[in-house]
């Protein structure tokens, strides 16, 4: 049985987005809970200034039944990797499964940390947009980004093996 909704969204990101060989969408409670602050994601951190101004919202339209959304999901996408789903969660794409699982991975550690600093009760220090700009630029410098993507990849691949081998068969 398919999961209708679930199709609804996989099925615009593989039709409309020929470099996305692989998608990620999660419900994670920080990833819902950023996902229903009007600000969005902020740079708050090193790991959530990897996605200044990288990151793409789409407006909550209820539950993706609706094939029609399709277009709409692959235009909020445009040409980022990370997708906000207002009210619903995260979704990243990649070339590879290892690249869009490195995205979730990164993109979720930083709505952790947003929940955790805007449920304190200090005022959180935004740094200066050009540095924001340039620890992005920084991320996405081929040689760091391919490391980093097998780097997390081959982390997650050691859990893996150690919780359940089986998936090798």
């Amino acid at each position: 049985e398919v999961n209708q909704a679930g199709f609804t969204i996989h099925s615009a990101i593989h039709l409309g987005c020929p470099d996305a060989h692989a998608i990620a969408h999660t419900h994670t409670v920080s990833g819902m809970a950023v996902a229903a602050m009007e600000e969005g994601l902020l740079p708050l951190n090193q790991a959530s200034m990897e996605f200044y101004n990288r990151v793409a919202y789409h407006d909550y339209e209820g539950i993706s039944l609706d094939l029609d959304e399709r277009d709409r999901l692959v235009a909020s996408l445009g040409q980022k990797n990370c997708l906000i789903l207002r009210n619903h969660g995260l979704l990243t794409v990649g070339r590879t499964v290892a690249e869009a699982l490195y995205y979730m991975y990164n993109l979720n550690k930083a709505c952790e940390i947003q929940v955790n600093v805007l449920g304190t009760s200090t005022k959180p220090i935004l740094p200066p947009a050009e540095i924001c700009e340039h620890t992005a630029r920084q991320f996405e410098e081929p040689t760091f980004h391919n490391q980093e993507v097998a780097r997390i990849w081959a982390a997650n691949r050691r859990l893996l093996d150690r919780l359940d081998p089986s998936y090798r068969q």
